[in-house]
């Protein structure tokens, strides 16, 4: 059951918690690490207003300070992502041998752009296909390229559209690529992330995409 919090304090601070919870959630102590709070295990009013931020600031709901599967997730997939550095093949799981070539990691949603060993752009954080549209996986090859593409199916812009399997795309999106559930198949960017994509990349080079998004 969840409970909201209440204060017995002044009148504005019980308002800024009239939405959190009260309720510990099963990610608390790793939840309250990432944030950096005291690592109790315990809620607090102010775990819950650092929990509901980060959730707001990355459209996950309900936005109630709940330490939960999701939002655990999602705090993991950036510590991922930090931990990659500068080195994110590391594994060698991108090829080597082609030159030029676009990078997507959808474990840690994490793409970059490569020469041979050399990484020329990168890493960066991406947001890719949610459950039942996944982005595909395996060799792929840039096709076609509009700056401004307009999606007839999805009826939004695409800026940066870089084609690259049937209609999936690298492009650029304006929302947090933290933001669940994840794309409709495309490999969405933020906006200077898609722009540098479209300066370094052309027809003909190559993408791999290997791994699996957490949550499909």
């Amino acid at each position: 059951m969840i409970v909201p919090l209440t204060l017995a304090v002044g009148t504005g601070t019980a308002q800024a918690a009239s939405s959190c919870t009260a309720s510990k959630g099963p990610y608390q102590k790793q939840v309250e690490k990432f944030l950096g709070r005291p690592v109790d295990g315990k809620q607090s009013v102010a775990d819950c207003q650092a929990i509901r931020a980060f959730q707001r600031q990355h459209g996950i709901t309900p936005a109630i300070g709940y330490a939960g599967p999701l939002t655990w997730q999602t705090m993991n997939t950036i510590l991922q992502q930090r931990a990659a550095g500068k080195n994110p093949n590391k594994a060698g799981k991108c090829p080597t041998n082609r030159g030029r070539i676009a990078c997507v990691d959808l474990t840690r949603q994490l793409s970059w752009i490569q020469d041979g060993k050399k990484l020329k752009y990168g890493p960066v954080p991406v947001r890719t296909g949610k459950n039942g549209a996944e982005t595909r996986t395996g060799s792929k090859k840039i096709y076609w390229r509009n700056i401004n593409h307009w999606s007839t199916l999805y009826k939004v812009r695409m800026p940066y559209a870089q084609f690259f399997d049937g209609g999936q795309a690298f492009h650029s999106v304006t929302k947090s690529m933290y933001n669940p559930p994840g794309s409709a198949g495309c490999v969405n960017m933020r906006p200077a992330d898609a722009k540098a994509y479209w300066n370094l990349l052309k027809n003909g080079d190559d993408v791999y995409v290997y791994g699996r998004k957490p949550g499909t």
